[in-house]
């Protein structure tokens, strides 16, 4: 895609710091980080979005984000993470390319991936359960 900002890493037109790529993915550091260590898995086929992999791809693509993980723990030494993967621009999603972000997590961070929450009947989530369950 010319437009994409993330196919021109993928290309070498815009250069990153890349730690990681294969035949399918490249992982780099994210250029404007939530927090140290900040990484970035994407596709090096262009694709919106989560609703346009396939799902073995999509299993590759979370594979890899578990060695990668492992290795952000073992060598940078924090505890915990946050994995983010967001979906159209309602999500937060501000490239249109695929990508899943790694955010380390240090205690007394100031990072925030939270959400209010709603409180509903078990009416409402049997149903919700009820057509999703009948769909897959």
């Amino acid at each position: 895609m010319d437009n994409c900002i993330f196919c021109k890493i993928i290309a070498g037109v815009i250069p990153s710091a890349t730690i990681y790529e294969n035949e399918e993915f490249k992982v780099i550091l994210d250029r404007f980080p939530a927090n140290e260590g900040h990484v970035l898995i994407m596709p090096k086929e262009h694709c919106d979005n989560l609703f346009g992999i396939e799902e073995e791809k999509a299993g590759r693509l979370f594979a890899l984000a578990v060695k990668v993980a492992k290795v952000m723990k073992e060598t940078l030494g924090f505890e915990n993470m946050n994995l983010v993967q967001n979906n159209g621009p309602v999500a937060g999603q501000t490239v249109n390319h695929l990508h899943v972000h790694l955010i380390p997590r240090y205690e007394g961070d100031e990072v925030k991936v939270t959400w209010p929450q709603m409180d509903l009947t078990d009416e409402q989530i049997d149903a919700v359960k009820i057509k999703l369950a009948e769909n897959l």
